[in-house]
């Protein structure tokens, strides 16, 4: 080994890696800090100390935005590899013991935010040595990183048909009419679904799946789709529903609690609900590491009781 690698390696660590890598990620240090739990200042210190250690700088700003340098995007490869290697080591080194180890990196589409977490729990207890993550993002999104291969599994409905994607159907996604309590619709009987749709729609931005599937229908249905207002999560349309700003097609199970403390209501129009399901999806050529085939199992195995989980609170609250 040269002496100049030597020196190197002598004077770089694991942390100064992981700390660059969540910089180059998030494009900011204090959200790098607030990811791995370290004060702005710490994340500064071990930037400046690779910096120092690599003779050259990584990052930059222009006005008030950070910028990486030729450097960085050659580490960032690098450090790509390094962590996959150990990534690889920790799961075979797992595998000679007996055991299910390693990372599990999960996207979620917005609407499945509210169901991740109780698929989450009783898997973490059988395989408490799997370190996941779960990044939340819209459809579009989705679509892009499983054309990008950066994660193991993504949990989305809609699944798209123009691409070699493997999809495990695992939950029932009602998307249903909601009204703000007091609307006068409440009192309509035989509401049709234009009448619904004209009373100052609320909808998803363009690449939500929850509005695709809206889209959908109604050209389906051959009805009439001008929303009145965008809005960019399905927290912020449910909130702007019941401050009467207007009507929505929501996911039911993003709504319980609002159900059953009346703010909201759900309207019974004709065509509606429209019914999807959630489904884990990954490239058909992937190769499935230990944790996602243990994940994928995992899931097979219980949809029986995912429904009945989620129909009972469903119902519980309605």
């Amino acid at each position: 080994m040269p002496l100049s690698v030597q020196k190197l390696a002598s004077r770089l660590t694991f942390r100064q890696l992981q700390v660059f890598d969540a910089v180059y990620e998030l494009k900011s240090y204090s959200k790098a800090g607030e990811m791995l739990g370290l004060t702005q200042p710490a994340v500064s210190s071990q930037m400046r100390q690779l910096e120092q250690a690599l003779g050259m700088p990584l990052f930059e700003y222009v006005g008030r935005r950070l910028f990486t340098t030729a450097a960085a995007e050659k580490l960032a490869q690098s450090v790509n590899g390094i962590f996959g290697e150990l990534r690889k080591l920790q799961t075979e080194l797992a595998e000679l013991d007996g055991k299910v180890a390693g990372e599990l990196k999960l996207v979620a589409v917005n609407t499945a935010q509210y169901v991740v977490p109780y698929l989450l729990r009783a898997f973490l207890n059988l395989y408490p040595q799997i370190n996941v993550s779960v990044r939340v993002v819209n459809r579009a999104a989705a679509i892009q990183r499983l054309n990008d291969n950066s994660d193991d599994l993504v949990i989305m409905g809609m699944v798209p048909t123009e691409k070699p994607l493997a999809s495990l159907p695992f939950l029932n996604n009602e998307l249903v009419p909601v009204v703000p309590a007091e609307h006068p619709l409440l009192q309509q009987h035989n509401v049709t679904a234009q009448e619904f749709l004209d009373s100052h729609l609320l909808m998803r931005e363009a690449g939500s799946g929850s509005r695709l599937a809206l889209e959908v229908h109604c050209q389906q249905q051959r009805l009439r789709l001008k929303p009145s207002m965008e809005i960019g999560s399905n927290d912020a349309v449910k909130h702007a529903v019941i401050a009467g700003l207007g009507v929505a097609v929501l996911p039911k199970l993003s709504i319980l609690p609002e159900l059953e403390l009346g703010t909201l209501k759900v309207l019974d129009v004709a065509g509606f609900p429209l019914r999807r399901s959630w489904c884990v999806v990954y490239p058909q050529a992937k190769h499935p590491t230990p944790a996602m085939k243990a994940f994928i199992d995992y899931i097979q195995q219980n949809i029986k009781q995912f429904e009945q989980v989620f129909l009972r609170n469903s119902q519980l609250r309605s």
